[in-house]
């Protein structure tokens, strides 16, 4: 064990309801992200931590799961096993942040409109650094996720497009920003999103992509990002619009409707859906003050 770790206090601290496994766990953590634990160093033994945090066996090992858990520690058996700290991997690193931003999505209000509008702020700016730094091989990689609109199905064109933008995203030289962008790419690629654009869009974004790879390969920094900001643009119109919160003139207005057509009477007209004109005229009034 290096040094640093064994300068670090063990000792557990008071931290609320915390359980005992967690905050063995977070002191762990702390020591690996904070660079005292470098990739490849071997943990305490098991042993080693009851000790030092007057914790039992099962602790320990609750908190050696909950690091493997996260990729920051590889736990190997036999004589020359134990549990070591593991190496920063890009790609797992990706993935835990991609499955995030899904949460986020799902559960937190936020939509394809907040999505697109964090790749227009970063996405722009960084094309112009792939036009500045791009190598020939950057472009080799480009050139060969370019599809085509015509006979691929919509799982290959979203893979295809989202292989195009990792490779812009590469092109940059900056592989702290690929990170960043991979679970965007990864979310707004999905392939039942794919499925809901038309062929005709599939042909433009194609033609957007090429337009793209010629202005980075000719090294134009503003072809770039123009051509980038109208690309992110189309794909900002692609993605369905969240649905509008309901106000009480739309609750009442689908009741009169129904009410209306219990009846049997001649009530006033239907909109599709259900609603009647007059609600639907007062919901408008509505939204509009």
């Amino acid at each position: 064990m290096s040094e640093a770790g064994r300068g670090c206090a063990w000792t557990e601290e008071p931290r609320g309801r915390a359980p005992a496994y967690q905050i063995l766990a977070d002191e762990l953590r702390d020591l690996i992200t904070s660079g005292r634990l470098r990739p490849g160093e071997r943990l305490p033994t098991e042993p080693e931590l009851c000790a030092r945090n007057r914790v039992s066996r099962s602790t320990v090992r609750e908190a050696l799961r909950l690091l493997s858990s996260q990729n920051l520690i590889v736990t190997t058996r036999g004589v020359t096993g134990g549990s070591f700290v593991a190496q920063p991997s890009p790609a797992k690193l990706a993935e835990s942040l991609s499955a995030g931003v899904r949460m986020l999505l799902a559960t937190q209000g936020a939509g394809g409109g907040e999505l697109m509008e964090i790749r227009e702020m970063i996405e722009i700016p960084a094309v112009g650094l792939a036009a500045q730094r791009r190598t020939e091989a950057d472009l080799d990689r480009l050139r060969g996720t370019l599809f085509d609109p015509v006979p691929d199905d919509p799982a290959a064109r979203c893979a295809a497009h989202g292989a195009f933008h990792a490779a812009l995203a590469a092109a940059s030289g900056n592989p702290l920003y690929e990170l960043v962008t991979s679970p965007l790419y990864a979310v707004g690629n999905d392939t039942r999103l794919g499925g809901l654009v038309p062929h005709s869009m599939w042909v433009q974004l194609d033609a957007e992509h090429r337009e793209i790879l010629r202005c980075v390969a000719a090294r134009d920094v503003t072809g770039a990002q123009r051509a980038t900001t109208w690309h992110l643009a189309r794909l900002r119109s692609t993605w369905p619009r969240r649905p509008r919160p309901r106000t009480a003139p739309d609750v009442l207005g689908q009741l009169g409707a129904a009410g209306t057509a219990r009846a049997g009477t001649g009530g006033p007209a239907l909109r599709p859906g259900g609603m009647p004109a007059c609600a639907e005229r007062t919901s408008a009034a509505s939204v509009a003050s």
